[in-house]
């Protein structure tokens, strides 16, 4: 029985193009071996902690008036303060409902509490000689909060709260605590809030509210107008304003509430990733960073677990507060070339 034969023959023409074509190959470039952009590098040894003081969640981070970084922590003391080089100054009070901080241009230092439901002004050494809010009684009106997350201030003084996880709301008062106006509500749309999570406000009076749960920065002016919205970059934990007036958030990439826990209330929480984004007044991202996120209980140096909290010196090294992460860390900036 004849069969026919399953070979394939390779056209002796085409075999030797295609030897021809593989000794005149051109070797591949030799790409250039530079960072076009800046980037950064943690400081594993920073900061140095006194002997039995121990690490827990860090909300919260600024700086006092010396250059000096403050931070705000769930353990105790519960704020600490440290030189730029890492050394433990000193710290006061002990607090569970810590959240972010600030310190105005006196000076005093401003504390949020989500679980006491105030806003506190303090003295360096922690004397309390402001409170906003009721202690220990939540509420929506000119001297209630409900979950404050964080305060900031304007030119004149003018004292700034978002608040918050309860409400849906900034409220304003002048510098002695008169209570002046608030806008907000629960939703999505315009001048809205859903976890109206943290704020800043630039040397020009431009209020930026970290709108969480809705993955967007709010822009503001004093009067509660809507400037701007800056939506779908990623979900905003923490948000500073440096000296020149960019604006950075800490926080994840935008994730759908169907790929998170049923029980979930909070978007990106887990979180896929840690982000840090530099932005310009007008809403336009110029730098993106991406750091290693931390497994529970095993980060290592220059890893991010829940980051919360953002701060900027005047060189650009960035202080970031983790919540599952227990620690505070200072990253340095590195020059692209």
């Amino acid at each position: 029985m004849h069969t026919m034969s399953t070979k394939t023959y390779i056209p002796i023409a085409l075999l030797l193009a295609a030897i021809s074509m593989l000794a005149h190959a051109q070797p591949s470039p030799e790409y250039p071996r530079v960072n076009p952009s800046p980037y950064y590098v943690v400081d594993a040894d920073w900061p140095t902690m006194p002997p039995g003081m121990e690490w827990a969640a860090v909300p919260g981070v600024t700086f006092d008036k010396s250059g000096n970084v403050v931070l705000f922590t769930r353990g105790n003391p519960s704020v600490q303060f440290y030189s730029p080089e890492g050394t433990f100054l000193h710290g006061w009070e002990d607090r569970t409902g810590s959240h972010h901080i600030a310190v105005d241009d006196e000076g005093f230092v401003w504390t949020t509490d989500t679980i006491r439901h105030i806003v506190q002004k303090h003295e360096a050494d922690g004397t309390v000689v402001m409170t906003l809010g009721t202690d220990g009684v939540s509420g929506e009106d000119a001297t209630h909060f409900f979950k404050p997350t964080d305060v900031d201030f304007a030119s004149n003084g003018d004292i700034f709260v978002s608040d918050g996880y309860g409400n849906a709301r900034v409220v304003r008062y002048d510098r002695d605590g008169n209570f002046i106006k608030a806008w907000g509500s629960m939703g999505n749309g315009p001048d809205q809030f859903s976890i109206c999570h943290a704020i800043a406000i630039d040397s020009k009076d431009r209020i930026y509210v970290a709108d969480r749960n809705n993955a967007r920065i709010q822009v503001f002016d004093m009067e509660g107008t809507l400037l701007d919205s800056w939506s779908n970059l990623m979900i905003p934990w923490g948000v500073c304003v440096d000296d020149e007036d960019t604006v950075w958030v800490c926080g994840s990439s935008v994730v759908t509430w169907e790929s998170l826990p049923p029980e979930s209330k909070v978007l990106g929480v887990p979180p896929n990733d840690q982000w840090v984004a530099r932005i310009d007044t007008t809403g336009k991202m110029i730098e993106l960073h991406a750091f290693p996120k931390g497994k529970d209980g095993e980060e290592k140096p220059g890893e991010l677990n829940w980051v919360h909290c953002i701060a900027v010196d005047e060189v650009k090294n960035l202080y970031l507060g983790d919540i599952n992460g227990e620690r505070l860390q200072k990253f340095l900036r590195k020059a692209g070339e």
